[in-house]
């Protein structure tokens, strides 16, 4: 919800690079989310996000199933990450995930926010359902495993060097605006 601001303040770009976490999990032998796994770190992680969406005055609801199938969502969004409108589109599905516990698994629900970020729904819902679109995800997912990624959000700097979480944002860019 945060990096375009603070990147922007920074003087740091960003490259988009949606992913799954799912496929990560799987190889590690997870079924589901580590907080699913570890009941006292998911009561945790549920805490910590409902004290960083106050901090940040975001609304917060768990979703219910968590996590919740992101396969379209993903897909969308790996289409469109080169588009004006990722961040946007990024930024309205955690809102509606886990800012109002709606399904983003729901196309009717990708395609109005699709057109709420002023991106050309029907186009982009149909190539996200094309055989390149799974092929794109398959292979931003083999990115995210090459540069060790476990988690999300995670920031990659230009040099490999791995951030993650939100704790980790402001770190994360002011390394990297002091080599820009």
């Amino acid at each position: 919800m945060r990096i375009e601001a603070v990147s922007r303040d920074l003087g740091v770009s960003i490259v988009w690079r949606p992913f799954l976490l799912g496929p990560i999990f799987k190889k590690q032998g997870w079924s589901t989310s580590p907080f699913n796994f570890y009941p006292a770190k998911g009561r945790y992680m549920v805490r910590d996000m409902e004290r960083q969406c106050e901090r940040y005055g975001l609304p917060f609801t768990l979703p219910e199933p968590f996590p919740q199938q992101s396969l379209l969502a993903a897909r969308i969004a790996c289409r469109g990450r080169n588009e004006a409108w990722v961040g946007a589109f990024t930024r309205a599905v955690f809102m509606a995930e886990f800012g109002q516990g709606l399904d983003i698994s729901d196309e009717g629900l990708l395609a109005a926010i699709l057109l709420e970020v002023g991106a050309p729904a029907k186009q982009v819902l149909a190539e996200a359902h094309a055989p390149a679109a799974k092929d794109d995800l398959r292979a931003a997912v083999a990115e995210a495993e090459e540069r060790g990624i476990f988690g999300a959000p995670s920031f990659v700097a230009p040099n490999g060097e791995l951030f993650w979480g939100d704790d980790r944002l402001e770190i994360a860019l002011e390394a990297v605006s002091e080599t820009v």
